[in-house]
């Protein structure tokens, strides 16, 4: 069975596709089809084109309507005939087998989804053994309930005895039924000794934590690219890798630092996302459980980012499905330097919004809100700094005094050279 980890980038080109709704107005499918660009781009793909529709709900058969079907599958044809082939069509939730073969049918492309173009970038970026065994369990529990699909071509066709004899009929199972159930028998297996690799890899870093002395933990948890691998890079003086692109972080790194005479451990953490599928959650509880036991939570915000307070919403639904909720926690604004916002005319005398916010007005409304429990900062032209380490310096100052009373620290008073 070949293994579903290595996936090559190339350039192709993709149509996205997402719903209004109900619940997803068309600001919020914009702002989602905006990201699902980002994870396109981020795969290697170039994005031509965005389809809309407005549904109440995903049609089950089709996703979208048949009369839209038909306009995305008009210009993939339009495209081909101008000889600019579509390489793949994304769609911006996750899809089911059923609509995954009906769409294929109908549009002749590749046909991915939300889901499936993470797990992608995932494969793409896992390096260490931890990582790669994570994503192939989350990409085999993806694939099994869409395996049907994959052996179509093999289903007998017609012929046979009982009535209108056909597909279906008792007596008339092909081979590709035999295939599956092989298959659905090899991945399941595959799956079992995936889980028993993590449960060793777990117990492995379990064993490391214990031996880690007595130090306080402090993980720097947020959406994905909002900038905390430089922030562990600026903090810790170390090269974790980091550049402009969704979830250039897969494992976690943990590394000692040292603030005046207090130090303790800093771990950079996967990134999170909205409709993060669920699978992958379950793949990486070992690598979260770095953000499950430490004892101070960095939460990470793009402050620049236009919807940056949904992404908080985001970030602590996770935490709490992860059961990491209800720990000290501080928010840490970063990207200042790329704030922008809209300047009301002097006649319009309808409310601020958010957007006609400064961010000196902001940072106001923000440290009241959290009781001046944030800072604000840019890790990338090191503004407010030096403010971090000392808030996070009494911080965990704090949480030690509490957790190893009689703990000296381990380090004298001293001042860093720059």
């Amino acid at each position: 069975m070949k293994e579903f980890v290595i996936s090559e980038a190339k350039v192709e080109t993709a149509i996205l596709v997402g719903l209004v709704t109900q619940t997803q107005n068309e600001r919020k499918t914009e702002e989602y089809l905006d990201e699902l660009a980002f994870l396109a781009e981020t795969a290697g793909a170039k994005v031509v084109k965005r389809f809309t529709q407005k549904l109440d709900q995903p049609n089950s058969v089709t996703y979208v309507g048949k009369g839209k079907l038909d306009e995305i599958k008009a210009y993939i044809d339009s495209e081909e005939e101008a000889e600019r082939e579509v390489g793949m069509v994304i769609f911006d939730d996750e899809l089911s087998a059923k609509q995954i073969r009906n769409i294929e049918g109908a549009l002749k492309v590749k046909i991915l989804d939300r889901t499936s173009l993470i797990l992608d970038i995932f494969a793409m970026r896992a390096q260490t053994a931890n990582a790669k065994t994570q994503v192939e369990l989350a990409q085999y529990k993806y694939m099994l309930p869409r395996l049907q699909r994959l052996w179509t071509h093999l289903e007998r066709q017609g012929g046979g005895s009982g009535a209108g004899g056909g597909k279906g009929s008792v007596g008339l199972r092909g081979p590709g039924e035999t295939q599956l159930e092989m298959d659905r028998r090899i991945i399941l297996n595959r799956m079992s000794l995936l889980k028993q690799r993590l449960a060793e890899i777990d117990k492995q870093k379990t064993t490391q934590r214990k031996n880690r002395g007595r130090l306080i933990r402090v993980a720097l948890v947020g959406y994905t690219n909002v900038g905390k691998s430089t922030l562990m890079n600026l903090m810790a003086k170390s090269e974790v890798f980091a550049e402009n692109k969704l979830f250039a972080t897969l494992d976690t790194t943990v590394r000692k630092v040292i603030i005046d005479n207090l130090p303790f451990l800093l771990s950079d953490t996967v990134g999170f996302i909205r409709k993060l599928p669920t699978d992958l959650v379950d793949s990486f509880k070992s690598t979260l459980d770095e953000v499950r036991e430490a004892d101070l939570l960095l939460h990470v915000v793009d402050i620049s980012h236009p919807d940056f307070e949904e992404q908080i919403e985001v970030v602590n639904r996770t935490l709490a499905d992860i059961g990491a909720a209800g720990k000290p926690m501080m928010i840490i604004f970063n990207k200042t330097d790329a704030y922008t916002y809209v300047k009301k005319a002097e006649d319009d005398l309808t409310p601020k919004t958010r957007e006609n916010l400064t961010l000196e007005e902001l940072m106001n409304t923000w440290m009241a809100k959290m009781a001046g429990d944030c800072i604000f900062i840019s890790a990338r032209e090191r503004i407010n700094i030096d403010e971090l380490r000392r808030v996070v310096y009494a911080r965990v100052k704090e949480l030690h005094v509490q957790k190893y009373p009689y703990n000296d620290f381990l380090y004298q008073s001293y001042e860093e050279e720059e």
